[in-house]
């Protein structure tokens, strides 16, 4: 039985090729099969069955217009394209598109991890030489990353961490300078604002967090597996921004919560002295604000949203009332 890593390579391969024949065969018309096939490095019977596959293929509708025509069922064995659809050329990237891949490329080579730099380079260099325009527009799209003030032991152990699949204990320096040491289990690399962001499942905040790269002081792999709970999210980037969703609310901190403004994207910090801070935190989930509060007592104030604050004398009552029961 085919492994489904097999099956998947071969689909991808005949899919590549599938997309060559029509262009080919179009460019050579007449070409036998046996010449077609030994042009393809394929048997004669896998080219006539891909030939088979193209004629039942087409652009929506799949009305008669819509299919491509191929003939090569008569006895001399010879192909003709009698309509290709879109598919007489080559298929060639846009301008458009040939940029954002070249920028894509780049900005890769600039992230930390276990990647190919030979192949990445190479990659690049082909898609330059073959970009034409395409490349002046890229030309004129700047992609910086402050790679220079990570240290590089801390980007060796972030990378060996995340491909040996390894906890990782580092000591991190919040927005407020305050250092924590945690335990982490690391999920991926993010890039956003020329800023590089480790994501990872926080064991002291049981939940997922970011962590910038440039701010972890001190990263050690552990001899430990690491356990992203399943039903971990990771943070949902299509809006460009690692700060969630939601509403936002002001909040007074005494120095012993300061650790939020430090774990959790903040709007603004503002320090009200003696180690109190003022924040402006947007709440994708206010069942967690809610749960906050309840834990922290008289140590975090909140300054607007009453409708939060009747939640949490609501869900206290019910706590009291449940111990009396």
């Amino acid at each position: 039985m085919t492994s489904p890593r097999l099956a998947a390579e071969a689909a991808s391969s005949r899919l590549s090729r599938l997309l060559a024949l029509v262009p080919w065969l179009s460019s050579h018309d007449g070409v036998t099969i046996d010449d077609a096939a030994a042009h393809f490095d394929i048997s004669p019977e896998q080219l006539q069955a891909d030939l088979w596959l193209l004629i039942c293929t087409g652009r929506p509708g799949h009305q008669h217009g819509d299919l491509l025509d191929i003939q090569f069922w008569d006895e001399d064995g010879h192909i003709s394209v009698l309509d290709p659809q879109t598919l007489s050329r080559p298929l060639r990237l846009s301008p458009d598109e040939a940029a954002s891949l070249l920028v894509a490329l780049r900005v890769l080579a600039q992230v930390p991890g276990a990647h190919d730099r030979v192949a990445l380079a190479g990659a690049t260099t082909k898609l330059e030489a073959a970009a034409g325009e395409a490349l002046r527009a890229a030309d004129g799209l700047s992609v910086s990353l402050d790679t220079e003030s990570v240290d590089p032991d801390i980007s060796d152990a972030v990378s060996q961490a995340l491909a040996a699949g390894r906890r990782l204990h580092i000591s991190y320096v919040g927005a407020v300078d305050e250092r924590t040491s945690r335990d982490v289990d690391p999920m991926r690399l993010l890039t956003l604002d020329g800023r590089i962001y480790l994501e990872a499942w926080c064991l002291r905040a049981e939940a997922v967090r970011t962590f910038r790269l440039d701010r972890i002081d001190v990263a050690e792999v552990l001899d430990i597996d690491a356990e992203v709970p399943g039903d971990a999210v990771p943070i949902d980037l299509g809006s460009g921004t690692l700060r969630p969703e939601g509403d936002l609310i002001t909040l007074e901190l005494s120095p012993e919560m300061s650790w939020i403004a430090g774990e959790h994207p903040v709007e603004s910090v503002l320090d009200l002295g003696e180690g109190r801070l003022r924040i402006l935190l947007p709440i994708a989930d206010s069942r967690w604000l809610v749960r906050l509060l309840l834990r922290s007592g008289d140590a975090v104030t909140v300054i607007d949203r009453p409708e939060i604050l009747e939640r949490v004398r609501v869900e206290a009552r019910a706590a009291l009332e449940s111990y009396r029961d």
